[in-house]
């Protein structure tokens, strides 16, 4: 009757901040309904916690990918979606929880209105884990459209290029065969090739540059 044991797979610091509160408040419980929505209250406040964190994560993560798109900060905006995925999970399954102890525990006026701060604090942390997965999800979106958009961008740049190179191959591959070219006898044959092939690769130079393919 009055020992409280809890079982958690892993050791969590909002169980060890609420008994320390708790022992700081020097009060205690005034029954067993009193300690259950105050531990629902303090898993509220870690939750906000946790956000703010993540939060912060999300903007440092942001600000390395304003500088350079690389791979190690989308991979660390993946996982911050993943923990929202959780968390969104978890205070679903507490407020699910919360509300069929409505229904099963005997609640007086002091407990409603803990169980009112209860719901508030609920509620926040939900509608804030929402809005952080919406942000993540939409700077995701952004970031994925970019890396394609600098993808289209350097293919597009090496086509043209590769186009330009082409043209002296196609000259010297023209004058090369074993056909009468009318340059058989002349001792300019050759620079006249290196002429054309650079005057016909400036050409396309030109109208790529102008079309901003490159």
């Amino acid at each position: 009757r009055d020992v409280t044991i809890t079982v958690c797979y892993y050791e969590t610091n909002m169980m060890i901040d609420f008994v320390s509160f708790q022992q700081k408040r020097g009060e205690g419980f005034t029954d067993h309904v009193d300690m259950i929505f105050r531990l629902f209250l303090s898993s509220a406040v870690w939750y906000l916690k946790r956000l703010k964190q993540i939060s912060s994560l999300i903007e440092k993560a942001k600000r390395n990918l304003d500088r350079e798109v690389n791979n190690e900060s989308l991979i660390g905006l993946s996982r911050l979606q993943d923990s929202l995925t959780y968390f969104i999970t978890s205070i679903r399954g507490n407020e699910t929880l919360l509300s069929k102890l409505k229904f099963k525990l005997q609640i007086d006026e002091l407990d409603a209105d803990l169980m009112e701060d209860v719901n508030i604090e609920m509620a926040q942390a939900r509608e804030t884990t929402n809005i952080y997965s919406n942000i993540l999800e939409s700077t995701m979106d952004t970031y994925s459209s970019i890396i394609n958009n600098n993808m289209n961008t350097v293919m597009r740049t090496l086509t043209s290029v590769s186009i330009i190179l082409m043209v002296p191959t196609l000259v010297s591959s023209l004058f090369g065969m074993n056909l009468l070219n009318g340059m058989e006898t002349t001792k300019y044959g050759f620079v006249i090739a290196i002429v054309l092939s650079c005057t016909i690769s400036g050409v396309f130079w030109w109208i790529f540059r102008h079309k901003r393919l490159i």
